[in-house]
This record gives C-alpha cells, structure tokens and sequence, in this order.
C-alpha cells in the first residue's frame, strides 16, 4: 500500500537516497534503483486557489503557458483539445480573453492541440493528430509555420532551451504505440523500440523581426533508454535544467510506475528515478522554480479527486512538501509563471482543472504554507 505524503518544512524535510546505480540499457527494476521511502508520511497541506477561470467541459483543456504583454498584462495559453484552438485567459483574473484556431491542417489550424510552450516572443504547440509542432509569432499571433511531421507519430509535450539569439533545442515526447488490441487499448512497443520517445530539433527564426519570420528546424535526433528502469513508457510532461544538465520525464504508465525519469540534456538515462514511494496517481505536469543555482521541482500528481503539487529540491531531488487547491483537479499541464504580474507580485503557478479551464495560485500563498525560504538571488 503506497501511502502519501506528509507536508515537511524545507529545514525537516527528510532525505530521499536515490540511487544512481543503474545502468542504461540493462538496469533493473530492484526497490535499489527506486528513491528511499519518506519516514514520515501525511496529508499534503492546503493552499487555495486565488482563482478558478470559466470552465468549458467541451473543449478538454490539456496544457498551459503564459507570456507577459508589453503593457504589463498576463496572458495564458490552453489548449483545448476536443475542439482544436487555443483558449487566452487572463493570467491576472482568469477571464478569457480569446480563442484561437479550429479544426485542420493548414497553418494557424489546430488537430488535437497537446503540448504549449512560451519562450522570448515565440508560441509552440504541439498537435497530436497533425503530427507537428506550430509555432506563432505573440503578440500578434501570426502563424510562423510548423515542422516535426516527417519524424513524429504521436507528439504530446515539449520543453525549450535558449540556444542563441532566435536559435532554440526544442525537444518533444512522443508517444507512438504498437497498434491497439481487441478491445481497441494501445499496445507498448517492446522495450527495444523505445529509443525514440524523446525527439529534438534545432530551431531558428528566420527573419528581421518576429511578426515577419518563419521557422525553419533541423531534426537533431531521438533518445530513449531501453532499460528496464529508464524506458519511457508512456510519456508526455518533460522539463530539462540545463544549468544542472538535467531533463525530467514523467512516467505515464500506471501499470509499471508513478514516477519521473531523470535524463541528460545529451539524451542518456542518468540511472536516477523519483517519485514512485510516493505518487498513488499518475505523474504528470513538470516545472521548475529557480533562485539562482537553486530552486524546486514543481510535479503533478493527477489524482481524479484532489490533485497533489508535490515539491522537490533542484539539485538533490528531495521531496521538500507537497499541496493541494481547494478545488483543482484532475490535472494535465502546469506553468509556473516565476516572474511579477499585476496580480501576483511574486509570480503564479497556473494548473489545469479537471479538462475544464485552469486555476491560479499564488507563489507568495505557496512559499507561505510550505515555509520555503524566500528567493534573494
């Protein structure tokens, strides 16, 4: 019985070993590749949402990212993937704002909109049944082309790394299966054919301004640890650290583990995992607070009920505490929108409600209940 946890203040949170000593290619399983038990476990404590947008059941709201205007204000991008488009919240109050998009193929359409990205002036998301990644210019949202689509079978999340001025790695999880069984469930490919769940792509933005550019991306390559331990098996949420060299990967399949995977930014399983002692649902959204060459891991637990946040330290991986809203449920995506916005003077972290809309929290509430030192960095 896997019990959850208890909420420790960073200066009594307990040590996790994690253990490094798996191999790719060939590690096993064995409770010596798996983080140490937490020796103290509890009920997660309670932070309340400082707001709940308008909830749309019908276009399935699966993932966020957000981006600061020029005049101050906080937009808030979801993607609703039932009915194909973009969905603009106000990152301040949750209103929307606009939508984007409907049903296609052509640039500026949408197919099942999954995975969203936001980095300097650039909007990527990722579509599922289009099989690409669509990049917009903001704040005009001027489509700006797409690629991905000679090399992606089944694309849901992404993370971006600053390579250079308007050069970017941007890798994509991509959840391509065996086919489907009798009764229409999706067949795992054999550990051997899982070494491309993780595709990367050089990109550049070719042009004298945003507005005007277009993109172009080199395929850069797929990894994927074939192991039994570093296989990705069913994946979608991923964040890398490029400061620390790290990208974490959610583990989605429930039947094998809760937990999250922790890779290179070359692509090679570091032997690492965390999570699995102490996630009871399934391991989803990834961020990361930083404050100077520290910081946490911001995780999801998606639990139908209640969702958990639960918190990790940046560099040592241990669990430092863990939240849950009032209401937030069910949850996909998250952002953590780390710097000021008109309402949340040090920042927000933005969460998916049950496909229906998003919730906001206050960092200020957050770093209160769970009493992490303030950032002075």
């Amino acid at each position: 019985m896997t019990l959850r946890p208890i909420l420790l203040p960073l200066s009594l949170a307990i040590a996790l070993t994690l253990t490094a000593c798996a191999t790719t290619g060939d590690a096993t399983t064995s409770p010596a590749n798996k983080a140490a038990p937490i020796a103290a476990i509890g009920a997660p404590a309670v932070v309340a949402e400082a707001f709940l947008s308008a909830m749309t059941p019908a276009d399935n709201i699966d993932s966020l990212a957000s981006w600061t205007t020029a005049d101050g204000a906080t937009w808030v991008f979801g993607t609703a993937k039932a009915t194909d488009q973009l969905v603009v919240y106000d990152g301040d109050t949750g209103e929307t704002l606009r939508t984007l998009g409907e049903s296609g193929s052509a640039d500026g359409r949408f197919k099942r909109p999954n995975g969203v990205f936001v980095i300097d002036d650039l909007l990527l998301v990722v579509e599922r049944d289009n099989h690409r990644v669509q990049g917009f210019a903001l704040p005009s949202l001027q489509p700006l082309g797409h690629f991905g689509q000679q090399q992606l079978i089944k694309p849901y999340g992404l993370w971006v790394n600053k390579a250079g001025d308007d050069r970017y790695e941007v890798y994509v999880s991509d959840a391509y299966m065996a086919g489907e069984d009798a009764d229409g469930e999706d067949i795992l490919p054999p550990l051997a054919e899982l070494d491309e769940r993780i595709k990367r792509y050089s990109v550049s933005l070719q042009g004298s301004t945003i507005q005007e550019s277009v993109i172009q991306a080199e395929f850069a390559g797929a990894f994927g640890d074939t192991g039994e331990t570093g296989a990705l098996r069913v994946v979608e949420s991923l964040w890398g650290d490029p400061a620390h060299g790290r990208l974490l990967v959610a583990e989605e399949d429930e039947t094998y583990a809760n937990e999250f995977k922790v890779y290179d930014v070359h692509g090679r399983f570091s032997g690492q995992v965390f999570g699995a002692d102490i996630l009871t649902a399934q391991a989803e959204g990834i961020s990361l607070y930083t404050c100077g060459d520290q910081g946490w891991w911001l995780t999801t637990e998606q639990a139908k009920d209640l969702t958990t946040f639960h918190l990790f330290e940046r560099d040592s991986l241990v669990h430092v505490g863990a939240f849950r809203g009032d209401k937030v449920a069910n949850t996909d995506g998250i952002w953590l929108h780390q710097s000021a916005t008109r309402a949340f003077p040090q920042g927000a972290l933005y969460a998916v409600h049950d496909d229906q809309g998003m919730v906001a929290f206050d960092w200020r509430d957050i770093a209160r209940v769970l009493e992490l030192p303030a950032c002075k960095a």
